[in-house]
């Protein structure tokens, strides 16, 4: 795949923007919660971002299968970019970060969308689940260096140069899709906007089998990332080794199910996956040492691969037509949840402290996947 002069462009474009998002989200966690102290408002600044990527699911994504898609993701990093930089304004009060943070997720789901198209487009249909697997290898790989990154730079300098770097990161993102993409065919017969954006929701969320996959996939994994978000709380001294340690195991199990498995195989491995995902957070209850704990963050994020199976089935069920838009609102939705789990932790923390919301946040991932470990498809949906 690599050797495709798109997929190596998009792939880069894809790494340099994830580093960009590691950076200016361990950044801005790091300057919230010295000037607040706050759980709450520390978990929603690493991951607030995502609430708004719901509104991009819901008003504009059918942007994703219009016309031009390489232009469009190259305007969307810009978008980014701007804000990005913005945040890098020493003293900018805490209510403009916040919008801030909506304003790039906004922009992010968007430009997800249409990165995402454009994949299923630059890759044949048989190699789209190892490219997905590349690609969350990459994001793994890339954010154990971001956060270490963040970590080292936020010992020796402020928050705000941190953000330029992120913004330099997503500019150069930007510079190399356009210089290695090419436009691409249009997938829609009509001009994206809200009313295509609905009507293609609608058919998306029509098939029983797309909604239980859906289901699957956003609301564990929001719950986990909610987990992670409360590592600065809970131990602000280990948190970059703990958010290291899950990167690590996201992008082991990323590439041991991705590489390894066959596609039958990762079916049927799914549900052990996502067992693994939740089980091991329920130490954090116990506050054994830290390095008891950063284990169990490893192997826990391994689970984070069960996505694979998941996302296939949703592709195999999805029209070529709108596998851009669909995709975004997967992405998006994945990402809302992560928002409303970092929501749902740090307010739990609020009330009992932030060991015990890591694993009452892990058992409620755990119950929503034994509710879901055997769904019903009547309409000849998937099997999880």
């Amino acid at each position: 795949m690599l050797r495709s002069r798109e997929f190596t462009g998009l792939y880069a474009g894809f790494t340099l923007t994830v580093a960009a998002g590691t950076l200016s989200g361990f950044a801005l966690g790091t300057l919230v919660d010295a000037q607040t102290g706050s759980p709450f408002l520390t978990a929603v600044s690493m991951y607030g971002a995502t609430f708004a990527t719901v509104l991009g699911a819901l008003t504009l994504m059918s942007v994703a299968d219009a016309g031009h898609p390489r232009r469009t993701v190259v305007l969307l990093q810009l978008a980014s970019l701007a804000g990005v930089a913005a945040q890098a304004v020493p003293g900018l009060p805490l209510a403009a970060r916040f919008a801030l943070l909506l304003l790039l997720g906004f922009f992010q789901s968007l430009g997800t969308g249409a990165r995402l198209g454009l994949l299923s487009e630059v890759v044949p249909v048989s190699a789209y689940a190892r490219a997905r697997s590349l690609m969350n290898i990459t994001s793994g790989g890339t954010a154990i260096l971001g956060y270490a990154t963040g970590a080292v730079l936020l010992r020796h300098t402020s928050p705000q140069a941190v953000f330029a770097v992120a913004a330099c990161l997503t500019a150069l993102g930007a510079a190399v899709v356009a210089a290695t993409v090419r436009e691409h065919s249009v997938r829609l017969t009509r001009r994206p906007g809200l009313r295509q954006t609905w009507r293609a929701n609608a058919e998306l969320f029509s098939h029983p089998g797309r909604r239980v996959l859906l289901l699957a996939l956003w609301v564990p994994n929001g719950l986990i990332v909610g987990c992670e978000a409360l590592f600065i709380s809970y131990d602000p001294g280990h948190a970059g080794t703990f958010l290291a340690a899950g990167a690590a195991g996201m992008l082991l199990g990323d590439l041991a199910v991705g590489r390894l498995l066959t596609a039958a195989s990762r079916r049927r491995h799914a549900l052990t996956l996502r067992l693994l995902l939740a089980a091991p957070f329920l130490l954090f209850a116990l506050h054994p040492p830290a390095p008891v704990l950063a284990v169990a963050v490893f192997l826990a994020s391994a689970g984070f691969a069960a996505t694979l199976p998941l996302q296939e089935q949703l592709l195999d069920l999805t029209p070529q037509a709108i596998r851009g838009q669909v995709q975004g609102v997967e992405s998006a939705g994945r990402m809302t949840w992560q928002g409303l789990g970092a929501a749902i932790a740090g307010g739990l923390a609020q009330c009992v402290g932030p060991g015990p919301a890591i694993a009452l946040a892990a058992a409620a991932s755990l119950t929503v996947t034994l509710l879901t470990r055997r769904p019903r498809h009547p309409s000849g949906g998937p099997s999880l």
